[in-house]
């Protein structure tokens, strides 16, 4: 059965390829980008099935206006999909001030704004589905990576959330959990200027890592895609859909740590309550 899909950083990456798979499957996609031309061979491929705008996340009016428009336009749009970020890179004395909030207004706000956009329309057709592109990075940390994890997680505690309200009116959530996949996502990183001092540390062991291909990136986009779509097609779908063999090894290995540590001092955690 056809759906209407409403998706955000459609220009490249999983975002494109969901874009491209939807529409060979016979969908409807309103694809949202900053650069219109991006998505021109697959506009003149199929036609008004395809619905673009240009979007900005960090504009938080434009974030509503946009989907009030899809809504408006389409009458009706299934599956929403937060999909738009990139990374800040860079250890966190490194990041450079005026960089911080732009990473959390693109990768956390937007997101939010997104969401909280679409829940009136959702509400009122009763019925849809959130999927929120999150991260391996959610669950797991890596050096370098401290600002883009602030957002991931707190995306993340966000969408629980948010599952936990809408759940009454049919409204399903899906936060999504790629490892590390051979898009473009490791070209637009940007980079924070290098202290030297973290060079000889685990910082710069990760930096090296990446640099000489030592750190795995496994994850095939295109299988990720297909298995976002089939997941909007069950039943009942899972709150967190991890993607990646390394995703896997990963979240078990942290979820397994945090679990041990908890029992590790469950007897402090214990003795804090009042006893009468």
């Amino acid at each position: 059965m056809s759906k209407t899909w409403f998706i955000t950083g459609t220009s490249s990456g999983i975002g494109r390829v969901l874009t491209e798979q939807l529409l060979e499957r016979g969908h409807r996609v309103a694809a949202t980008l900053r650069r219109m031309d991006a998505l021109d061979d697959l506009k003149a491929r199929h036609g008004d099935r395809l619905w673009i705008a240009a979007l900005e996340m960090t504009d938080r009016k434009a974030v509503r206006q946009i989907v009030d428009r899809a809504f408006a336009e389409l009458s009706e749009i299934d599956v929403i999909v937060s999909n738009a970020g990139y990374g800040l890179f860079g250890a966190a004395e490194e990041v450079a001030e005026d960089d911080i909030p732009h990473q959390i207004d693109t990768n956390l706000t937007g997101s939010i704004d997104l969401i909280r956009a679409s829940l009136p329309h959702l509400r009122a057709q009763g019925h849809g589905h959130i999927m929120q592109v999150a991260s391996e990075g959610g669950q797991v940390t890596y050096p370098n990576f401290s600002l883009y994890h602030a957002t991931k997680w707190g995306i993340e505690g966000f969408c629980e959330t948010v599952a936990k309200e809408i759940a009454p009116f049919g409204l399903k959530m899906t936060i999504v959990e790629p490892g590390a996949t051979r898009t473009e996502f490791g070209a637009s990183l940007k980079r924070a200027p290098v202290i030297e001092a973290y060079e000889q540390s685990v910082v710069g062991d990760v930096r090296r890592a990446i640099e000489n291909g030592a750190f795995a990136i496994n994850g095939d986009p295109s299988k990720m895609a297909a298995a976002m779509i089939d997941i909007a097609e069950s039943e009942n779908p899972p709150l967190r859909l991890a993607l990646g063999g390394n995703t896997y090894v990963g979240i078990r290995a942290a979820l397994e740590a945090r679990l041990a540590e908890l029992e590790a001092y469950k007897h402090v955690t214990l003795a804090m309550d009042f006893l009468d």
